[in-house]
């Protein structure tokens, strides 16, 4: 979800400055940040376990 809070957040932030609508503006930038930290969020708790399943390679690429 956080791919389309960003595209929707940056389609609104865009039809905001169009517009001169700086509440729109300011809704869309916020969505924007969301959807990043969504993006963020998902790919931190990706991590672990890909860590896990694998911990050889992980541990390997810290070492370089």
């Amino acid at each position: 979800m956080g791919f389309l809070d960003k595209l929707l957040g940056r389609d609104k932030k865009t039809a905001g400055e169009m517009m001169g609508d700086s509440s729109m503006h300011s809704e869309g930038m916020h969505e924007e940040q969301q959807g990043m930290a969504e993006d963020r969020a998902a790919s931190a708790e990706e991590m672990p376990r890909s860590e896990h399943e694998h911990p050889a390679e992980h541990q390997a690429e810290r070492e370089n």
